[in-house]
């Protein structure tokens, strides 16, 4: 059995402000079960050094992360492209029935609960889990 160590990395101090201080999108790539990347654009937060988005457990990303936990977040600003940061790492997931992450993400991205962008979608509340990529590398411009 191969065995390696999984050590954590920090993120910089301009890379925090910019994830706590602007409305960037992120995008998250999940792994398929073919091998081949599967890319979603995320609304993220971030909670001491590690990255969190919101999912459900049937949509792919959400499949894709709990069959393997292996997440990169690319952050790159619209209004300066020659910036950039590649956070690699490892999910964890938990579940958010009440949608709390959401809702926070929406309140700070559109200025309104996440509930209130569709209410006529159906309640996805049992499937919703918050994903948290613990950083293991950090490749940064920002």
């Amino acid at each position: 059995m191969f065995l390696r160590s999984v050590t954590t990395a920090e993120l910089s101090d301009d890379l925090k402000k910019h994830i706590d201080d602007t409305k960037v999108f992120a995008t998250a790539a999940t792994i398929d079960a073919d091998g081949r990347p599967h890319l979603t654009v995320v609304w993220i937060e971030r909670d001491g050094e590690d990255i969190l988005f919101s999912t459900t457990r049937p949509r792919k990303q959400g499949r894709n992360i709990l069959r393997d936990p292996r997440v990169t977040i690319l952050i790159l600003p619209p209004d300066n492209p020659y910036v950039y940061a590649e956070i690699l790492g490892t999910a964890t997931v938990t579940d958010d029935p009440k949608r709390d992450l959401p809702n926070r993400l929406a309140r700070k991205y559109v200025g309104t609960d996440y509930a209130d962008l569709n209410p006529e979608a159906p309640d996805d509340g049992p499937d919703r889990i918050i994903v948290r990529v613990t950083p293991q590398k950090v490749v940064s411009r920002i």
